[in-house]
């Protein structure tokens, strides 16, 4: 059978992203066939996009971008058990943009009754990212107090929710008004508009001069060194995106004082195994179960309008988790 896909052969601006129809052949052994209601959309794409450094492996052109997404089962190759035709599924695995596709069967998840194939398909990536850096790569404690930055993104929203319900006081920072709402909506105790005041200052005043435990930056380069100053004594500053750029030449003199520690993170590091990625997805879906994540969806793209929705996504024009839709 054939398949809408969208591919690159060329890494740049979102002009190389380009309508394809490819052919899906029937699942091996040990995939699962999906054909998607959901297509997550993700900075991640972006920096794949672009040929930009990070975790992504070497891949031949054409690549097809894209890791995650949700609908529902279309066919089990050989000694694929425990699925069945017509479930509703989301998976974490490369290649995503494709309306349908054949998956391993280690790399998919069944979704609980209360979480849409759409909601998967928009916030798997971002639920499962959550999950370790709040749970994980720094535990948050009750009474912690935690800085997030772009509060009102996809991640951020996410991430003030479910510290929130951990006990953590949570600063946010975000760019306008209309973010400043959205981020007070989701879980954010207090919340800076770095247009209009220093984060720093803000930040400590906050926290009465003590400083955070921990930074959650997806921004970079414009705000993760002066986000070292945000820090109470052995905080964590965590990078796991790099929106404005990458943090390069960092003056390990900077951790010196407070004895401070830095990480860039990669999901796929927290997720490598069948039993990690099953620990972590029954987490981020429990949360959602005892309502301390509220699930939503920010815009939707037809799968043709790719082009757009990764300008809007790369310009901070998105609020929310974006989607794209076969």
């Amino acid at each position: 059978m054939q398949s809408t896909a969208i591919h690159i052969h060329r890494h740049g601006d979102p002009d190389v992203l380009e309508g394809v129809q490819v052919d899906v052949p029937p699942p091996a052994a040990g995939e699962i066939r999906i054909r998607q209601s959901a297509i997550g959309l993700n900075f991640a794409d972006i920096y794949q996009r672009k040929g930009a450094h990070g975790p992504h492996a070497p891949t031949p052109f054409p690549i097809t971008l894209g890791a995650q997404g949700a609908g529902v089962v279309e066919a089990l190759g050989t000694g694929v058990t425990g699925w069945r035709v017509g479930q509703s599924v989301a998976y974490f695995h490369p290649g995503a943009y494709q309306a349908v596709r054949n998956v391993p069967a280690t790399r998919v998840l069944a979704l609980p009754s209360g979480i849409s194939e759409e909601q998967a398909g928009a916030n798997l990536l971002r639920g499962l990212t959550a999950e370790y850096l709040l749970r994980r790569l720094y535990v948050v404690q009750p009474g912690d107090a935690v800085l997030v930055h772009a509060a009102a993104g996809g991640m951020g929203v996410l991430l003030s929710q479910w510290a929130r319900a951990l006990g953590a006081t949570v600063i946010g920072t975000v760019g306008s008004a209309a973010k400043a709402d959205v981020a007070l909506a989701h879980g954010c105790h207090h919340v800076i508009d770095y247009r209009r005041e220093d984060f720093v200052a803000r930040t400590l005043a906050l926290t009465g001069g003590e400083g955070v435990a921990v930074v959650y930056d997806a921004v970079g380069k414009d705000v993760f060194v002066p986000s070292l100053a945000c820090l109470r004594q052995l905080g964590m500053a965590i990078n796991y995106g790099t929106a404005s750029g990458d943090v390069e030449g960092l003056d390990l003199q900077l951790l010196h004082a407070k004895s401070l520690s830095v990480c860039r993170p990669t999901l796929r590091s927290f997720i490598a195994t069948p039993a990690d990625l099953q620990r972590s997805a029954a987490a981020f879906f429990a949360a959602v179960d005892s309502g301390q994540l509220r699930l939503e969806v920010g815009s939707r793209y037809a799968l043709a309008d790719v082009q757009q929705a990764h300008r809007d996504l790369e310009g901070r024009a998105t609020t929310g988790a974006p989607v794209l839709v076969p």
